[in-house]
This record gives C-alpha cells, sequence and structure tokens, in this order.
C-alpha cells in the first residue's frame, strides 16, 4: 500500500492506529476538522493532517480508514469510492494488526480504558504494543509499538471487537449502552459471549458482574476475579483507604501474592487492577515491579485526571454512563477533603433517553450537581429529552441547571475555596475543565 490515508485521524482509536503504521515505516496521512492533544504528536512523527474533509486531499493508491462516525456522504470517502480504493474500518485494522501477535484484549462497558492502561503500565518493561482509548501517562500517548504483547482496549460499542481474536482477554462487566447501535441488553450480551469464544486462552472475567458472570457459567478457560472471596480465583482482601491512597492485599488461587497500594481512588480501580496483577504475574514480571508499577500508576488521560490543586480542585473524569458516574463519586468521597461538585455534561440524546431511569441516585455522593446542555455528537433530538427531565430524574438534592459557560467560570472563580469540581462526560466538558483551569491559574 502505498498510503494509508485516516478519515478522522484525530479520534482517540484512529490516532493510535496511523502512529503504530507510522511507526511501522508505513507513509501515514489523514484528515480531521478539529486538533487535539494527538495532532502535535502524529505531526512530529512526519504525518501530514489536512484540517479538513476534502476530496483532492484522497490519492490514487490510498488505503482508506475510516470509523463508524464517519458518515456516507463524506467527501474524502465518495472520492476514495470513486476511484476504487481499499477501504478498511478502524476495527478490521486493528484486528489485522493484534491477530498476527500475542493479544491481550481489554473489554467490557466500562473500565476497560483504565484497565488496559494500567495493564500497559505495569508490562512495559515486556516492550508492548499498546493500542488504548485514552492516554497513558508512562508512554505519554495513547500507542506505542513495540516487539512483545500487543495490548488493546477492545470497543463494544459498534461491534469491531467482534473482528479481534486474542489470545487473553479481560471483560470488566456488562451492562446496557450505546443502545443506539445494540437496540438491546441481549444483543450486548451475545456480542460479549461471542467475543469470549473468540478468545484462544484464557479469559479473566469479573464475577461482581451478574450478567457477565452468569454468562460464563459453564465456560472453559475462565479465571474469576473480585472484591470477595466467593468463589473468586483472584480477590482482594483487607481494603483500606487512607490519606487518598487505597491499600489491599492480593490472593491469587488460594495462595496470597502480597499487598499492593493505588493512588487513584474506588473500588472499581481495585477491581481493574487484579487482572493486571494476576496477568503481570504470568508474564513473569517480579512482585516489587508491579507493585512498584501499580502505585505510581496515576490513570489514564481524563479518568479523575487532577488539573489544579490550589485550595479549589478541578478534575477532568470521561465518566458519562451513570453507572461510571456512580462509581466515580464513591471513589471521590472517601479521598476528597473538600466539598464535591459534580459538572456534568449528557452525551447524546438517544443515551440519555434509553438510561434515564439508571440517572436517579448515580449523584447521591455529590455536595452539589451542575448540568450543562446535553452534548448531541450530531443526533437530532428525536426523544424530546431536557435538562429539566433529566434534572427531575436525578433527584438530587442541590441539582441547577447552568447553560453559559462563561457564567460557569466565573462563579468558580468568584466562588468558595476548599471545593473538588468534577468535570464529567465524553462530549466538550474537557476543554471546559481546562479553560476554568486557566482562568484559575490567571487569578
Amino acid at each position: 500500500m502505498n498510503r494509508v490515508y485516516f478519515i478522522g485521524i484525530n479520534g482517540i482509536g484512529m490516532s493510535g492506529l496511523a502512529k503504530i503504521l507510522k511507526l511501522k515505516g508505513r507513509e501515514v496521512a489523514g484528515s480531521d476538522i478539529s486538533k487535539n492533544y494527538v495532532t502535535e504528536q502524529l505531526e512530529n512523527l512526519g504525518v501530514k493532517i489536512f484540517n479538513k474533509h476534502c476530496a483532492d486531499n484522497i490519492k490514487e493508491g490510498d488505503t482508506v480508514i475510516i470509523s463508524t462516525a464517519i458518515k456516507e456522504d463524506n467527501p474524502e470517502l465518495v472520492k476514495a469510492k470513486e476511484l476504487g480504493l481499499k477501504i478498511i474500518r478502524r476495527g478490521e485494522l486493528l484486528a489485522s494488526l493484534m491477530n498476527l501477535e500475542n493479544g491481550v484484549a481489554v473489554a467490557g462497558t466500562h473500565g476497560k480504558t483504565t484497565t488496559s492502561s494500567m495493564l500497559a503500565s505495569v508490562l512495559l518493561d515486556t516492550n508492548p504494543t499498546v493500542v488504548v482509548g485514552g492516554i497513558v501517562p508512562e508512554i505519554g500517548s495513547n500507542a506505542r509499538a513495540g516487539e512483545g504483547l500487543f495490548i488493546v482496549e477492545a470497543d463494544e460499542s459498534d461491534n469491531s471487537f467482534l473482528h479481534l481474536f486474542p489470545k487473553v482477554s479481560i471483560v470488566t462487566n456488562i451492562e446496557a449502552d450505546h443502545l443506539e447501535h445494540h437496540g438491546n441488553l441481549e444483543n450486548i450480551i451475545k456480542s460479549f459471549e461471542q467475543f469470549l469464544e473468540q478468545t484462544e486462552d484464557e479469559k479473566l472475567i469479573c464475577m461482581d458482574c451478574k450478567i457477565l458472570n452468569d454468562l460464563v457459567e459453564n465456560k472453559k478457560k475462565i479465571k474469576r476475579y473480585s472484591l470477595a472471596e466467593r468463589d473468586a480465583d483472584i480477590y482482594a482482601k483487607d481494603i483500606v483507604v487512607e490519606d487518598g491512597k487505597t491499600k489491599f492485599k492480593v490472593i491469587i488461587e488460594n495462595k496470597e501474592f502480597g499487598e499492593f497500594e493505588l493512588s487513584i481512588p474506588g473500588n472499581h480501580n481495585i477491581q481493574n487492577s487484579l487482572p493486571v496483577i494476576y496477568l503481570a504475574k504470568k508474564f513473569g514480571i517480579e512482585y516489587a515491579r508491579i507493585k512498584e508499577r501499580l502505585k505510581a500508576f496515576r490513570g489514564a488521560k481524563r479518568r479523575y485526571d487532577i488539573l489544579f490543586d490550589n485550595g479549589i480542585r478541578v478534575i477532568d473524569d470521561y465518566a458519562h454512563h451513570p453507572t461510571e458516574i456512580k462509581a466515580t463519586l464513591q471513589g471521590a468521597k472517601t479521598i476528597e477533603k473538600n466539598r464535591v461538585v459534580t459538572i456534568f455534561q449528557p452525551h447524546r440524546y438517544s443515551r440519555v433517553n434509553f438510561l434515564l431511569d439508571e440517572f436517579k441516585g448515580c449523584f447521591d455522593d455529590a455536595d452539589e450537581v451542575i448540568l450543562l446542555p446535553i452534548y448531541s455528537a450530531g443526533e437530532e433530538n428525536e426523544f424530546g429529552i431536557t435538562l429539566e427531565t433529566l434534572r427531575e430524574k436525578i433527584s438530587h438534592k442541590s441539582c441547577k441547571i447552568i447553560e453559559d459557560n462563561e457564567q460557569l467560570i466565573e462563579k468558580i472563580k468568584n466562588g468558595d475555596k476548599n471545593i473538588t469540581y468534577i468535570f464529567m462526560g465524553a462530549g466538550t466538558i474537557s476543554n471546559l475543565a481546562h479553560n476554568t483551569v486557566k482562568v484559575l491559574e490567571e487569578k
């Protein structure tokens, strides 16, 4: 192939693959209408990035990569079809790279970015290839090209993970999400069942998720991990939280492996660490090194990402599903000494509509909730969903709507200290969090 061209190259999944191919010696180019933190990395590697989608960007001989976000009327995609070029979906490209290697795939409705990033960090000494859905501080990127294991975050949102045939898989949980694609929970469960069947060797599943545990009841090569002993192969005990740190002991197949410490909050992150510890041991990493790497791990970018800490704390977090929101706020409650104010940007009208009932109670561990306008992600509001509808469903003692970003920033700048503001959502809210920090730094 003469050149690999990515339409929408700055997407977190697309940019990682573009980086891997460039580091493996391919000519890579692409386009995107927006810039972000991965744009400069790609350009520094010599990747040509166009700032708009234009038919003239496409050349004879290009192999064109698209994601499900690219619409049929995209001018570059139209031109590629006119020229009869090879067009490959992002998930298919990832699979073609990973299926040739010793692949470890991390899937699940929640926690897969943190778990795959943690795994990459702990196994860094093995020189792995990594493609995940977040920026891993230890590698300064969402991707790296190595010669050892191939660690990937497996995306169930559009079923692209069904192209993968990993040696080992981790599944963190199964819940109703991305129903605009799957239709119902039953279809999601079927997809995860197929993914597990395509795993060649060990399958590590969190048995704290009843749906997942029931799914694998009679399957082979299953390793179960849990926060409780029960029948788990790997579990945590003697959990202690103090001074913002979480300490716990890990039992692997009825033998105590050692005590570990996490610098990121919440029981869900203990769960995320258990398969990582097991696989690190399996792949020959010494106990002391595992312990050191886990303690140093600060989370992937936008996973409880502390942007500012000077009386006021500003935290940027990707949580947008009710289960993620609840887990993040429960974790925050264990370590935050300040009053906690959650600033939430709902994501997609369809998601709010499908999950509306589940939002009730998920913000209970926040002292105050501020709702921002729904981020549409290009959707039309076919459901009649409003912020008032969501506020009523959340049913929080202190929940208000602020639709003007500048008004919100002024409120934070001139407000009380000793408040932790957690910016939550999967849309553009991270930009707002960073802009808020700029104002606070100037103050």
